[in-house]
């Protein structure tokens, strides 16, 4: 099952907490404190999936977090977007056959794949159940 939860190092250069998440190398950024470092961290790594999902670029599936790192997930709703924009990838469908298979037009499958609008729900588990996938939903230790 994919989950959305990157695996983020912390490591301290003089008085900052600098930040490194191995699978999206683009996020750089640093705190005076590990517990603000992580916050960026979460902040940082939402824009680079949103920005990743705008420039039409694969998303990186989260490797197993290691001894010392901190796992930082994606809030649910960009998860969601994430799982079904992979699946939509790996298919390798254009988003007019996504829409045929919908029996949508072409501008709604934009909205299910755009990491900004507010798709619903139940949207976003049709276009998972029309790429022959299943949108899950789980609940992680905090």
């Amino acid at each position: 099952m994919q989950t959305w939860t990157y695996g983020v190092s912390i490591r301290r250069e003089g008085a900052d907490s600098v930040v490194e998440v191995p699978d999206l190398p683009e996020v750089v950024t640093s705190g005076c404190t590990a517990e603000e470092a992580l916050d960026l961290a979460a902040d940082a790594i939402e824009v680079i999936v949103e920005e990743r999902m705008d420039d039409g670029v694969d998303l990186p599936r989260p490797s197993p977090l290691k001894r010392g790192e901190h796992g930082v997930g994606l809030p649910a709703h960009l998860a969601a977007k994430a799982s079904v924009y992979s699946a939509w990838k790996a298919a390798k469908l254009s988003k007019t056959e996504l829409a045929r298979r919908l029996g949508r037009n072409e501008t709604e499958v934009r909205r299910i794949l755009d990491p900004h609008h507010g798709t619903k729900l139940e949207q976003l588990e049709e276009a998972a159940k029309a790429l022959g996938t299943r949108l899950v939903i789980a609940f992680e230790p905090g």
